[in-house]
């Protein structure tokens, strides 16, 4: 096997921290297996003194594997893990743990949704909620926040402060610990107990850490602690990949280990063996533009072949026209299908081209369980006033949007499984300004019933006040009123061409059946489609062509980044994005999407495509 020089002096290095800056594509996981050999075939060091540490299991699994094979054995005593089985494994031999001990995720869902219940929230989306809830706790816990200078994202500050304590209090009574608390729980005791934290140094004496720049600062102040005194920690990573901080990720960690540790060791690998040349200049240029990073240039090992190919389009539908009919030209030309990948920002960016794949018969695998936009409750909201117009009288369609916008029409109204409007106006007789309100809401529904769906949506929308429903809750929410309002976008844009409702809900059966085929081919391990994911979710994968969809100011960078920090991050999951290409890199953006006007991202510009403009 050739090693260029550079991973070369990785691999030799024996004592003392090191710091290996690995570009994409450069070798990061040969360095790792390689170096864990040489540790024991060239310099003596017993197998259970190395300890590999990655952040996901498979990444753990296919990294020990791979080591398995390259040494040409069946089993090894070096320790493959991640933080969280590192962790616990401290842990269970000092408190007795076993996994029992470990609460799942359906029973913490479970948990923070009675609490929910209890403190009688008001929110649409209990999964979402839910999620966000959980998110915020675990930031709390990882990055060691004294909770009284929390601010939350999701809900009022004391109200997430108290599902904070109360979650805690209802899983210790249970004996249970969740990962986060694996965290805190070793930390507390390597902190305490100087001599368990001995013996485990003397376990741990060489210390190998993958994805480095996705660490939290509990999880790096516990492996400081472990690599103490030796200091024999070999970290790898790319701190122009860190695109984490959501999840408590810091890649100032990584920035600051040369402060932390002076006498550190640095490496860059920087040849990278994925993409082309053309790639590599361009998502170079581009990350450039970040202050906060380690300065390094790559270079790529294949010279020849291969493009970066950047288009812009009048709307969104005439990109993902080009989407799929290139995709159909690549596939004539031989190219193989599951070798395509297309990139969006977010699930809900992924709606409008699982729909021209479907329209165009292109066979897709749809990553991140990527959410169907009919499933979502504003989309339920609307078809509940759709379905009303259209003579339904479920009492639950009534419940669900009799009050959005608000009517102030009590659910006492509704006693029977099936509604007659003449009992609520009955209810409210003697209440002139309610009758006055039932009577806008007949008028208004007697309107949907002539419409075509796209006009019904306006309507709703601005006619019957549901746009500043929405707008109110996300106020509550503390979420941006454009989140919610992308959603009725798409909606709107989904039902345009459709001349009945009747058309319309038929679609949206098809889809939905459509996207089960897609789940049940994912199960069956089926791989002949174009991969379709978030950004996010690529990381770390690789593809012959990338398609990079919808490349316009407020998607990429997201409208939500405004500080410096923040559009950093969205710059490096941009190259993070441009770097999964090997062959070809298509970045598409449009000037018109749901009718309004965008610009193409900022990022185009600094790819040094000043001829696009």
């Amino acid at each position: 096997m050739r090693l260029n020089q550079a991973q070369k002096n990785a691999i030799c290095h024996k004592d003392g921290p090191m710091l290996v800056l690995a570009g994409p594509g450069s070798g990061k996981t040969l360095v790792i297996t390689e170096r864990t050999k040489y540790l024991i075939q060239e310099y003596n060091i017993p197998e259970e003194n190395i300890l590999v540490i990655t952040f996901t299991r498979a990444a753990a699994g296919e990294m020990k594997e791979r080591f398995l094979r390259l040494l040409g054995v069946s089993r090894t005593d070096v320790g493959f893990g991640t933080f969280h089985s590192i962790f616990f494994t401290i842990l269970r031999h000092a408190y007795s743990l076993s996994p029992e001990n470990i609460i799942r995720e359906d029973e913490r869902r479970a948990c923070l949704k009675d609490i929910v219940s209890g403190m009688g929230h008001e929110y649409e989306d209990e999964n979402e909620y839910i999620s966000e809830l959980l998110s915020e706790i675990s930031m709390v816990k990882g990055n060691r926040i004294e909770l009284s200078t929390y601010y939350s994202l999701s809900c009022a500050d004391e109200v997430f402060r108290n599902i904070y304590r109360e979650y805690n209090r209802r899983i210790r009574k249970h004996n249970k610990i969740d990962f986060d608390d694996m965290l805190l729980l070793c930390y507390e005791l390597l902190s305490e107990r100087q001599d368990i934290l001995k013996l485990w140094q003397s376990k741990f004496r060489y210390i190998l850490i993958d994805e480095f720049q996705d660490i939290n600062i509990l999880q790096y102040e516990i492996v400081r602690m472990l690599a103490a005194p030796e200091n024999n920690l070999f970290i790898v990573g790319d701190d122009d990949q860190s695109i984490y901080r959501f999840r408590g990720a810091k890649p100032e960690i990584m920035l600051n280990f040369p402060t932390d540790y002076p006498d550190s060791k640095r490496v860059l690998l920087n040849i990278n063996y994925r993409s082309n040349t053309h790639i590599i200049k361009a998502a170079g240029n581009l990350i450039s533009h970040n202050k906060n990073r380690f300065d390094k240039e790559l270079a790529a090992n294949i010279k020849d072949g291969g493009e970066v190919i950047v288009e812009r389009f009048e709307t969104m539908s005439e990109q993902n026209i080009r989407l799929a009919e290139e995709i159909l030209k690549l596939a004539e030309d031989k190219k193989s299908l599951s070798g395509m990948c297309i990139l969006v920002r977010t699930n809900l960016g992924a709606g409008a081209v699982i729909q021209k794949m479907i329209e165009y018969n292109i066979p897709f695998i749809a990553g991140d369980n990527l959410p169907n936009i009919y499933d979502h409750w504003i989309t339920q909201d609307i078809i509940s006033y759709i379905k009303i117009a259209m003579g339904e009288t479920s009492r639950s369609l009534y419940l669900r949007i009799i009050n959005r916008p608000a009517r102030y029409i009590g659910r006492e109204c509704f006693v029977n499984p099936n509604v007659n409007i003449r009992d609520i106006e009955e209810y409210y007789e003697d209440k002139e300004w309610m009758k006055k309100r039932i009577e806008q809401f007949e008028y208004d529904l007697a309107m949907l019933s002539k419409m075509k769906p796209f006009a019904a949506i306006q309507y709703i929308r601005r006619g019957i006040g549901y746009e500043d429903f929405l707008r109110d809750y996300a106020v509550r929410r503390k979420m941006k009123p454009e989140e919610l309002i992308d959603i009725l976008d798409e909606l709107q844009e989904s039902a345009r061409g459709f001349d009945t409702y009747t058309d319309w809900f038929l679609y949206m059966e098809e889809y939905k059946e459509e996207l089960k085929k897609q789940e049940s081919i994912i199960n069956r391990k089926k791989t002949d489609g174009v991969h379709i994911m978030t950004m996010h979710s690529s990381k770390g994968l690789e593809f012959s062509t990338v398609f990079i969809v919808d490349a316009n100011e407020g998607i990429m960078p997201h409208k939500k980044s405004v500080l410096p920090e923040s559009i950093e991050e969205e710059r490096r999951l941009f190259y993070v994005a441009m770097t999964r290409a090997k062959k070809k890199l298509y970045i598409f953006s449009s000037g018109q999407r749901y009718n309004k006007a965008m610009l193409p991202s900022r990022f185009i510009a600094e790819l040094c495509y000043t001829d696009f403009f």
